[in-house]
C-alpha cells in the first residue's frame, strides 16, 4: 500500500515506524573481510541502504567490534589470517553469543560451508558473489528480525 505524499525511492528498502520497531537506518552490520576492496565495497552498497556500516580486517578486530557494538548482522569471510571466520563464529557461539551471520569465502569447501552452517550462519556465498543477491538477503535478514 503506498500512502500518498510519502515517495518511495526504487530499489530501496523502506520500513514502518511502529511502535518498538527499529528502522533499517538504525541497524548495524559489520563487515569483516581481509580484502579492503571487499570491505569498501560492502560498506558502500550498504550505507546507500541507510545502514551503519562498521569495517574488521580480521576476527581479533571483529571480536573487539561485536562486543562493543552488537552489530544486527555480520557479512564473515571464512578465510582470514589469524583468527578465520569458522574460529570467530566458533568463539561467538561458546560465549553464547548468537549474532545473524552471513559467510562469504573465495573457497566453495563444502565441509567449511557445511561447520558454517552448523555453527549458525544463515547463508553462504562464494565470492565473487553477485553484489544484489547478497544486498537482497541482507535487506531479508535484516527486515525479518
Amino acid at each position: 500500500m503506498v500512502e500518498e505524499g510519502i515517495p518511495i525511492e526504487a530499489g530501496r528498502a523502506e520500513s514502518r515506524e511502529n511502535e518498538g520497531a527499529v528502522s533499517l537506518s538504525e541497524k548495524k552490520v559489520l563487515v569483516v573481510d581481509d580484502q579492503f576492496g571487499i570491505r569498501v565495497l560492502l560498506k558502500e552498497v550498504f550505507s546507500r541502504e541507510g545502514f551503519q556500516v562498521l569495517q574488521a580486517a580480521n576476527g581479533n578486530v571483529a571480536l573487539e567490534i561485536i562486543q562493543t557494538e552488537d552489530p544486527d548482522l555480520i557479512l564473515l569471510d571464512m578465510k582470514m589470517p589469524g583468527m578465520d571466520g569458522l574460529e570467530l563464529l566458533r568463539h561467538l557461539r561458546q560465549e553464547g553469543l548468537s549474532p545473524r551471520v552471513i559467510m562469504m569465502t573465495a573457497y566453495g569447501e563444502l565441509d567449511m560451508v557445511k561447520e558454517a552452517s552448523k555453527l549458525g550462519a544463515l547463508a553462504h556465498f562464494t565470492k565473487p558473489f553477485d553484489i544484489e543477491e547478497l544486498r537482497a538477503e541482507v535487506l531479508r535478514q535484516l527486515v525479518a528480525g
